[in-house]
């Protein structure tokens, strides 16, 4: 399967690093405390540049999904499912990712994710029903 290649920045290298260590991370920012997703320089809360990264579990609710029948990538089989999970531990990050449920995910269901090794430079997280 052909996968498009994320090209980390600044702000999100060291999240794909994560990752390829099998670890799913968000910022928390170090003035206020706000959890935040996807990688950014500052906190939109209260524009602190200051900020750790912090484990949390790969878990969430499907939030909303798209079933593609377009292959925006070269050599991608469709039709494929892309689903937009939020975050059981911080509520206010939305993720997204391939679906490995084997049929159309449901609104609301839970979800965990999955570290896909793609190869040696590339990890993906994709979800996938719990229970």
């Amino acid at each position: 399967m052909t996968v498009h290649r994320p090209d980390p920045d600044r702000d999100s290298r060291e999240w794909w690093e994560r990752v390829a260590r099998g670890e799913f991370a968000v910022q928390r920012c170090a003035g206020c405390g706000a959890d935040r997703f996807p990688a950014r320089a500052f906190c939109p809360a209260c524009r602190s540049e200051e900020w750790r990264w912090r484990a949390v579990p790969p878990e969430g609710r499907v939030e909303s999904w798209i079933v593609s029948h377009q292959p925006f990538v070269p050599g991608l089989a469709t039709p494929y499912v892309v689903v937009m999970v939020r975050l059981a531990a911080v509520p206010g990050c939305l993720v997204h990712g391939n679906w490995r449920g084997g049929r159309e995910p449901r609104g609301g269901e839970r979800v965990r994710g999955v570290f896909r090794r793609v190869d040696a430079d590339l990890t993906l997280v994709d979800w996938e029903p719990t229970g």
